[in-house]
């Protein structure tokens, strides 16, 4: 235990962010330096309980009690070693994780829960400034050879494990820069794009291979994928939920991740049009993301900075309570109100609106016609969404950004390519094993689980490695979840 006193000595502590009128003026990440001391003080209120919920909180099994104790004692490599044990990649999760393990902290049951995601981020960055994050080389090959499709942090996940246990692994991705959601979904206020680069460096340094623009089902079919001895689809949920509503041809309707890619593109000194990318921008107008989970909110920051005139979000859904609600105790992850940086930058949040139609004139968008809902579920039941008569309302909007979730991979081509079975909720269908209906062939990521967080996504990663492993050579050297990896140096 880090101190017996520190949860009572020490209030719960963040990074300070740059001030909001200061940062929308760029795409810089947004929070400052934290101090190592500061840290220390915040590792100190870790209690080490006897059952430690947190690890069960974390969908990887992160071993934070260890790192926590070896932070508060100044044994930097040893809170690395600890942390890259479980976590392939903690420099994403400690910027970009909800923190599931926070809310299952026993601390928060009646006080703030210990920072678990800062502690993450700072041991990592500690770890590559002082030069210990390292290519790791197999021991020995095994003259296999697998291909993981998709570099997003499931793929490159499947692939580093893959490649630690001596595979040979070739890594596909359709578009022209590996990385995936982190490359092209994620603003650069969040996590800039130099830090995914560190990390794909050591990962071809590793042996790792990349080859970009092969798109499964286009120009990369089944019979290229005959080579290998085994392969997996990590190729994301992508398909975006839409709105069928009047209106939905209009100009300036448009899907939340083509507006979020093509500001990435920028950010990276593409010119979207010279690509044939349709111009989209938020400088000027009146903007309703119409959605509030994290999608919705990085349009809204996004917005911020392209100086849109004004930003408004919408919500089907009640808005949820403060607190933890009743019928989610301790130490379930709870739906409750959660205020992003790019809510605190300005814009307004909405409730209990449902949009019925987009409304404009000569082909452009104009307007947003919404009326106001009550929703109600019965124990076991869907929600159901009431419409409250004489509520209908029009909203000025020049640009409308849809961002209501995912509804599943992009499966026509691939399903059919590989001939491969697909489940109820439209996902690739697997076996406990990872396995597609198609021998050799596996799924991860949220091509296999749904639409679900970027933790989950190294987790399915890591853990279908494992099972390919196992297919490939009849056993496995590669840890379980929660598990110790393989030595580092």
């Amino acid at each position: 235990m880090a101190d017996p006193n520190g949860f009572k000595q020490y209030e719960r502590r963040l990074s300070v962010r740059r001030p909001a009128g200061v940062r929308i003026n760029d795409f810089r990440e947004i929070y400052l330096p934290f101090a190592q001391e500061e840290l220390r003080k915040q590792a100190a209120r870790c209690m080490d309980c006897g059952v430690p919920t947190c690890i069960s909180g974390c969908p990887l099994g992160n071993l934070i009690p260890e790192w926590n104790d070896a932070v508060y004692a100044n044994h930097w490599l040893q809170a690395f070693q600890r942390l890259e044990a479980t976590n392939n990649f903690a420099e994403f999760t400690g910027r970009l994780c909800p923190a599931p393990c926070e809310e299952a902290c026993v601390l928060s049951i009646n006080e703030p829960a210990v920072t678990i995601e800062q502690i993450e981020k700072e041991i990592i960055e500690n770890a590559f400034a002082r030069g210990w994050v390292r290519p790791v080389l197999p021991l020995r090959r095994t003259g296999k050879t697998v291909a993981v499709i998709g570099s997003g942090p499931s793929g490159l996940a499947c692939a580093q494990q893959l490649n630690r246990a001596g595979h040979r692994v070739t890594v596909f991705e359709r578009a022209d820069r590996i990385g995936g959601l982190l490359r092209y979904g994620i603003p650069d206020f969040k996590m800039e794009k130099h830090i995914l680069d560190r990390r794909l460096k050591i990962l071809e340094q590793e042996g790792i291979r990349f080859q970009t623009n092969a798109w499964l089902g286009r120009n990369l079919g089944g019979r290229d994928l005959k080579d290998f001895d085994a392969a997996v689809l990590c190729i994301g949920a992508t398909v975006p939920r839409d709105l069928p509503l009047p209106g939905r041809h209009l100009e300036g309707v448009c899907f939340a991740m083509d507006f979020l890619t093509r500001q990435n593109r920028i950010n990276a000194g593409d010119d979207p049009e010279a690509m044939g990318i349709a111009p989209i921008s938020a400088r000027g107008k009146d903007v309703i993301v119409i959605g509030g989970g994290d999608t919705g909110s990085d349009c809204v920051g996004t917005c911020h900075r392209q100086k849109a005139r004004s930003v408004t979000s919408f919500e089907a859904a009640d808005k949820p309570p403060e607190g933890r609600p009743e019928n989610q105790p301790w130490p379930y992850y709870p739906a409750r109100l959660r205020t992003s940086s790019s809510h605190e930058e300005g814009g307004s949040r909405y409730w209990n609106i449902l949009t019925r139609a987009f409304a404009g004139e000569n082909g452009v968008l104009k307007e947003l016609i919404t009326v106001d809902v009550r929703t109600t579920r019965q124990p076991g039941g869907p929600l159901q969404i009431e419409e409250l008569p004489g509520t209908e309302r029009r909203w000025p909007a020049d640009l409308a950004l849809i961002a209501i979730g995912f509804t599943g991979p992009e499966t026509d081509s691939i399903a059919a390519e590989l001939v491969l079975e697909t489940d109820p909720h439209g996902t690739i269908a697997t076996n406990d094993r990872y396995m597609t209906s198609r021998p050799g062939i596996f799924c991860a990521g949220d091509a296999n689980r749904g639409q679900s967080l970027i933790v989950w996504a190294i987790s399915e990663g890591r853990e279908a490695a494992r099972q390919v492993d196992i297919y490939l050579t009849g056993q496995t050297g590669l840890p379980e979840k929660g598990c110790c990896d393989l030595p580092l140096p």
